[in-house]
């Protein structure tokens, strides 16, 4: 899909399509996370197609979606899904966003409330933590961060994505895997855009001013504009279950789900958890148990 934003100029996003043919089931929205790409919902989408169109993108910046120079803001990032939502005229669409795709959605949520009918939060940021904040101010003081990071990334982008994506189980890391996610940080405009988002997208003080939005809804008694699910694992070595606690208090009206088992990626390494929290939420019933 080509997409005319403000923020990038005119780029091409990558967006694979399975599940149920177009027009015979409603549609549904997965968006991948930071260092993945639409490949990592591989091992959902047959379950989920048979009830849903599905439409996979990869994000400006990462997977086989144009990596443009520019300022990589969390709300230029969510503006420009919710350009492609129109684009491929699915508007009020259910989503599910896994990690930085999450976060994005629920901004956009916040800047569009109809570009969406209801969102899954996946593990996602959104809250800052020390990491954050320790990660942006060196992104401003250490001079030469974007040659730093082209450095570490460079030398081996398959063994950096092996040490850097975790799972709960980790035998599921796949040489395939590796190669898909390493693929754009072997270009010199990849391993900018991962330097832009790391910068940007990941910025302690857009997520500061994420909360700040947040906590204005709760003092005003308003809700989130529209139905939320957050769901996080216990064992989540990337994003702690204790962000999406703190995500809840700010919303309480979210529906909160803590799965016993699963990384920050459950629908790869515990998809059976991930689709028994998410389907009723996204309407799915069961025929032989009925409505949840």
């Amino acid at each position: 899909m080509r997409l005319t934003t403000r923020a990038f100029g005119d780029v091409a996003v990558h967006v694979r399509v399975a599940g149920r043919e177009p027009g015979t089931a409603p549609p549904l929205l997965l968006v991948h996370g930071f260092m993945t790409s639409g490949y990592s919902w591989r091992y959902v989408l047959d379950a989920l197609g048979r009830d849903f169109t599905l439409y996979v993108p990869d994000l400006i910046g990462a997977g086989r979606s144009d990596k443009p120079d520019g300022d990589y803001h969390p709300d230029h990032l969510a503006d420009s899904l919710g350009l492609l939502i129109d684009a491929l005229a699915i508007r009020g669409t259910a989503v599910i966003g896994n990690s930085l795709g999450g976060y994005l959605c629920m901004r956009l949520a916040l800047r569009d409330a109809g570009a969406m009918s209801r969102l899954v939060n996946l593990h996602s940021p959104g809250l800052a933590t020390a990491r954050n904040c320790v990660l942006s101010v060196a992104m401003k003081v250490v001079p030469f961060t974007e040659a730093v990071v082209r450095e570490l990334v460079w030398r081996d982008p398959e063994r950096w994505v092996h040490k850097n994506v975790h799972y709960f189980d980790e035998t599921l890391k796949s040489r395939e895997e590796h190669r898909e996610y390493a693929r754009p940080l072997r270009e010199p405009a990849g391993v900018r855009a991962f330097h832009h988002m790391l910068r940007d997208t990941l910025a302690a003080r857009a997520m500061d001013t994420f909360a700040a939005t947040l906590e204005a809804l709760e003092a005003r008694g308003e809700s989130f504009p529209i139905p939320l699910q957050l769901v996080y694992a216990k064992a989540d070595p990337m994003v702690p279950p204790s962000v999406g606690r703190r995500l809840r208090d700010l919303i309480p009206d979210a529906q909160w789900v803590e799965l016993e088992r699963g990384s920050h990626f459950a629908h790869v390494d515990a998809p059976e958890l991930f689709l028994a929290a998410v389907r009723p939420f996204l309407g799915v019933v069961d025929p032989a148990v009925g409505p949840s």
